[in-house]
């Protein structure tokens, strides 16, 4: 009866040999397994609670990773949103500058600058919350088109005002140093002040002088001050002189394009030297041709 409620434990050698014998009591044997029992459930919910802590820990780490890479894509971003929002406000100074001369009715929303505007007051002390990067994209694609929308007003302009540009006296007659320029001087003759009415550009017989600008022969013969002499007229009321010539290449009448050869310099009529006398005249009165050339 007491062999029945207890349990043997025999410890045998290979070859057979009883080395060691344990005699445990029923209740401790199946107490100790019970512990075996849930002794191995907990080691494995132990195990497996570590096993998702290092997943969870492996992955937070890679989503660490993933923030930094987001934040500095983010700050990337942001920067570089300034940095084209500067742009556009520099593109605005210019366009500003542009259409200046033009008044405020042609440039691009003149005509609703006059209408008011309000809002609440906000203390200069309290920062403003941060923009959202799709709030700071969405205001950055309105200036976009905004300033789209100017380029294309200033295109069109410009369009309208090529015909004007490209009939202007813009281009040199010949290239030269300028002995004489527009305005008082000393005469060569008298030795006293008198006005100059245009240039003298500095030129050797036979020169080319080409046309500054498209327009139409209105003279070409002698005259008793500037000698052989052409005038061509570009129209707006707006006329180039050429004086002294030793040789026309063009008739009265004649159309002329902007570059095209119509003589050669000389030292015909009032002159003291080779040169050309060049002249701008606008609705009859001489300017100064410094005025209208850039080319």
């Amino acid at each position: 009866m007491n062999r029945r409620k207890q349990f043997n434990l025999l410890v045998v050698r290979g070859d057979g040999v009883r080395v060691l014998r344990f005699n445990f009591p029923r209740g401790f044997a199946l107490g100790a397994f019970i512990a075996a029992v849930i002794g191995a459930s907990v080691t494995g919910a132990l195990l497996s609670d570590w096993l998702a802590l290092r997943q969870l820990t492996r992955e937070a780490v890679t989503f660490q990773q993933q923030l930094t890479e987001q934040r500095v894509t983010i700050d990337t971003f942001n920067k570089r949103v300034a940095e084209l929002r500067g742009e556009i406000a520099g593109w605005r100074d210019l366009h500003a500058k542009i259409w200046e001369p033009f008044g405020p009715e042609l440039a691009p929303g003149g005509r609703d600058r006059g209408k008011g505007i309000g809002g609440g007051w906000t203390r200069p002390d309290r920062p403003a919350p941060p923009a959202l990067p799709s709030e700071e994209l969405n205001r950055l694609a309105e200036s976009v088109m905004e300033e789209g929308e100017s380029l294309k007003a200033l295109e069109r302009l410009i369009t309208r005002a090529g015909k004007a540009l490209a009939s202007l006296p813009s281009r040199w007659p010949v290239r030269g140093a300028v002995n004489s320029d527009y305005g008082t001087r000393v005469s060569p003759w008298t030795n006293r002040p008198e006005f100059h009415s245009g240039m003298d550009i500095r030129a050797e017989r036979g020169t080319p002088v080409r046309a500054p600008a498209a327009g139409i022969v209105a003279f070409a013969g002698a005259q008793p001050e500037y000698g052989t002499t052409i005038i061509l007229d570009h129209g707006q009321d707006i006329r180039s002189l050429y004086g002294h010539l030793s040789k026309i290449s063009v008739s009265a009448g004649e159309r002329v394009e902007r570059g095209m050869l119509i003589g050669y310099t000389g030292n015909t009529g009032r002159s003291s030297g080779p040169h050309l006398h060049y002249e701008i005249l606008v609705r009859n009165q001489p300017v100064n041709p410094r005025a209208y050339l850039w080319d």
